[in-house]
């Protein structure tokens, strides 16, 4: 099939970002193709919290406006995934109490807590912080459900799959792309766009300088549904609850190479940790832990636009905004794809930076 059929665009790698961009090129017309080395949806993003972290403490300054863009298009964006999909994607608007390093520093994000802390999480003991959480307006989002709902949508759109599919080399004639061998076939296309995550590195004939960081954590379910409203942030772990019960503790920041072992240590450190700020969580049932490789690059920042490669262009390294930057990502590289302006200056995130 793959040697006689052609696709206006080729995607290598289904993650969310890359799921995210074959539906917004099927809306603009072109007949999209996904390839990916395993199943879809099942690496970075699935072992993603789901934070949708837009803070000015902790985004990156070239970072800010994409970060905000792409916060503020979230609910639209989960809208459709739901409706095309017809699944539920827990989306919580219930926003993040964030104990900084530095207590005191105060800035725009930052809202005052809009009740005492004993009313807004009653099951967190006074006497486990001596200071008072910034508030922020944060979203968070399941990244499992969102990315099984963006498969459906991209097939229930017409985006062809074909998992499996180790990339051998993107196919080049005259400066120009014609396709991709996989491990299995070759696929034709005079468009391929590299959404291979921590993986795209690997792949010529450009050698974007990403690298895996791995992210070890935890989930548990309290006996009691709402035990946990807000999501909670300190500089030595985070804790997301979900709507159905669960709660995620996580998550750790390694370079560990390609390496998705979880280490007992590290995962009970975790949950020692959230102990300390939640005593109670000793009820609760551990049900799962799990690594994910995140695509780290070295300024931190993604690489999103062309490449000195005629028709052959990148989307990688969002590191830890991978769930957050999907919607932008895919508008702006919808638009960098088809030849129209981007809504947003992508000069800081090109591949060309790094030489």
């Amino acid at each position: 099939m793959g040697d006689v059929k052609s696709w206006d665009a080729i995607i290598v790698g289904a993650g969310i970002i890359g799921l995210s961009l074959a539906i917004e090129l099927r809306k603009r017309g072109l007949q999209v193709l996904i390839l990916d080395r395993g199943e879809p949806g099942r690496e970075a993003s699935w072992a993603a919290g789901g934070m949708l972290v837009g803070s000015e403490s902790e985004t990156l300054p070239a970072l800010q406006s994409l970060a905000a863009a792409s916060a503020r298009m979230y609910p639209e964006f989960v809208h459709e995934l739901r409706d095309e999909s017809g699944l539920k994607i827990d989306l919580r608007s219930d926003g993040t109490l964030l104990w900084e390093s530095d207590a005191h520093a105060r800035r725009p994000a930052w809202h005052p807590l809009p009740a005492p802390l004993p009313d807004l999480e009653p099951n967190l003991p006074a006497a486990a912080l001596e200071t008072e959480p910034l508030f922020l307006r944060e979203q968070c989002v399941d990244p499992r459900d969102l990315v099984t709902a963006a498969v459906k949508a991209a097939r229930h759109r017409g985006v062809d799959f074909s998992s499996g599919d180790q990339v051998i080399s993107i196919d080049i004639d005259g400066g120009r792309v014609t396709g991709i061998h996989t491990n299995k076939t070759s696929f034709s296309s005079g468009t391929v766009i590299n959404c291979a995550g921590a993986w795209a590195g690997q792949i010529g004939p450009h050698a974007f300088p990403t690298r895996p960081v791995k992210g070890q954590m935890l989930c548990v379910v309290m006996p009691e549904k709402n035990f946990l409203r807000h999501v909670i942030r300190t500089p030595d772990v985070y804790l997301i609850p979900r709507s159905n019960g669960r709660l995620l503790i996580g998550a750790t920041v390694e370079e560990s190479g390609f390496d998705k072992q979880t280490v007992p240590e590290t995962i009970q450190k975790l949950r020692s940790e959230a102990l300390k700020l939640m005593p109670r969580l000793s009820e609760a049932r551990i049900l799962e832990a799990w690594a994910g490789l995140r695509p780290g690059t070295p300024d931190k920042l993604p690489i999103l636009g062309t490449t000195p490669t005629m028709g052959y262009f990148v989307a990688t390294g969002h590191f830890r905004d991978g769930i957050l930057l999907a919607p932008i990502t895919a508008k702006v590289m919808a638009n960098v794809v088809t030849g129209s302006t981007p809504i947003l200056d992508l000069s800081a995130f090109s591949a060309a930076r790094f030489g």
